[in-house]
């Protein structure tokens, strides 16, 4: 098959590098498939995912005008099926809430806010106060 743009043809990998990979094309052309097309995922090594002289499909992405051609692995992979996360109305309210009337919600909130003014009296105290003591100034 020629190399078109667009084409899927087979290659083989004739070199490595820290950016991607070299294919080796029929009627003696070469190739490079950079690293962000050699996977659907994250590819931090280049030679995590291929291997000197292994046998590729590759699709021919461009032909510059001084030749030369870009390639990629990863538009030939069929895409992952990942399964989706679980889809969640943040507009509808939590059940818990919504069975509380509003009567119900300030008393917890009232409930709650004392609680934390209680706790916090009790860390100022231990702290030992802190403030201004009238008894600690007399004439």
């Amino acid at each position: 098959m020629p190399v078109l743009v667009g084409n899927v043809v087979e290659g083989t990998i004739s070199g490595i590098t820290n950016f991607g990979a070299f294919v080796q094309l029929p009627e003696g052309k070469t190739g490079l498939v950079h690293i962000s097309e050699i996977s659907h995922d994250y590819v931090n090594n280049v030679s995590d995912y291929l291997k000197r002289d292994q046998k590729v499909k590759v699709k021919v992405l461009s032909i510059t005008n001084e030749g030369k051609i870009s390639l990629s692995i990863r538009q030939v992979q069929p895409k992952k099926t990942s399964s989706n996360p679980a889809q969640v109305d943040f507009n509808k309210p939590d059940d818990k809430v919504k069975s509380m009337s509003f009567e119900d919600k300030v008393a917890k909130f009232l409930k709650d806010s004392s609680e934390k003014q209680e706790q916090l009296k009790k860390k100022d105290t231990r702290r030992g106060g802190g403030g201004y003591s009238q008894r600690n100034y007399r004439a």
